[in-house]
């Protein structure tokens, strides 16, 4: 037999507790609830060194040690970055660039990275290391992003989600930023109006069209001049995407090359562990089985 003892017990939550991180180094026990709190602990005498209210339950939590910063997503679809002292915590900076709520965080010390998954499907890379808050989206999910890992050694990231895809990304290539959507009342390659735009229908006597966007340059055009669709690989989209047609034609085959291979774990999964040092991932699912993945000939 193998006994243990409690050694502390934290008062931290009204609510059920969400996430939950030790940091040996400072011996502070991070944890976040559903009571829409981040709390910290001295893990050596138990007590409460601070707390902050987010603006939704969080359900996703980092820490650089380094900086003392902590990252918390929440599911309004919202980051949140605090600075930690040893009994006081304040604000750096918010930001949200995901339209659903955040499901996963995972941070990168080296390069100063940080990852967030979310209920709409999609990864945004976070920049915060000094590329004046640059943000690249990944799409390779057809379901929401559950899990991510990160293997530091060779710049992969594992995303693993609800629709059984386990997503290993190359993070080692310069990817770019998408476009922002470009607002306008007619295409932008044909110049025909709009369906909301009844001066110009009228005057033109034409039948206003649907708005799209190109995904490669951002324009608002119709469908007529966006009737291809292509992935774009270095702007995060491994799917197929609609681009409008002068985008279509500039796309090489090199460009269309992936940056990411896609397995199929056959379970919709709720958490991982990747082992760095043996290249194993355990995954867990829904389905109430675990699995163990040999990723050393994909990861390395």
């Amino acid at each position: 037999y193998i006994y243990v003892c409690l050694s502390a017990s934290f008062s931290a939550h009204q609510s059920r507790v969400i996430m939950i991180l030790f940091v040996l180094e400072m011996e502070w026990v991070l944890s976040t609830g559903q009571d829409k709190h981040f709390t910290w602990h001295c893990s050596e005498s138990g007590q409460r060194l601070g707390g902050y209210r987010t603006s939704a339950g969080a359900c996703g939590l980092q820490f650089d040690v380094e900086t003392r910063h902590v990252f918390v997503g929440d599911h309004s679809g919202q980051v949140t970055i605090l600075k930690l002292e040893q009994e006081s915590c304040s604000l750096v900076t918010t930001f949200k660039g995901h339209t659903g709520g955040v499901t996963a965080l995972c941070w990168d010390p080296i390069h100063r990275v940080l990852f967030s998954g979310s209920s709409d499907h999609s990864i945004i890379m976070w920049d915060i290391g000094g590329r004046k808050g640059t943000a690249i989206e990944l799409q390779g999910h057809n379901d929401k992003v559950q899990s991510l890992s990160y293997a530091h050694h060779t710049r992969q990231l594992i995303s693993c989600g609800a629709d059984g895809g386990i997503v290993v990304w190359n993070m080692d290539v310069e990817r770019q930023e998408t476009p922002e959507w470009l607002d306008s009342d007619s295409c932008q390659k044909c110049d025909q109006p709009f369906f909301w735009n009844f001066k110009q229908m009228w005057d033109s006597k034409k039948i206003g069209l649907r708005q799209h966007h190109c995904r490669k340059c951002g324009k608002a055009v119709c469908g007529k001049c966006s009737s291809k669709r292509s992935s774009i690989p270095l702007m995060g989209f491994e799917f197929e995407v609609r681009v409008c047609d002068s985008c279509h034609e500039s796309i090489t085959d090199e460009e269309r090359a992936p940056t990411a291979t896609f397995h199929d774990s056959k379970h919709n999964i709720v958490h991982v562990h990747f082992d760095a040092t043996r290249g194993w991932l355990l995954t867990s699912g829904t389905d109430k089985v675990i699995k163990l993945w040999d990723m050393t000939p994909v990861v390395s």
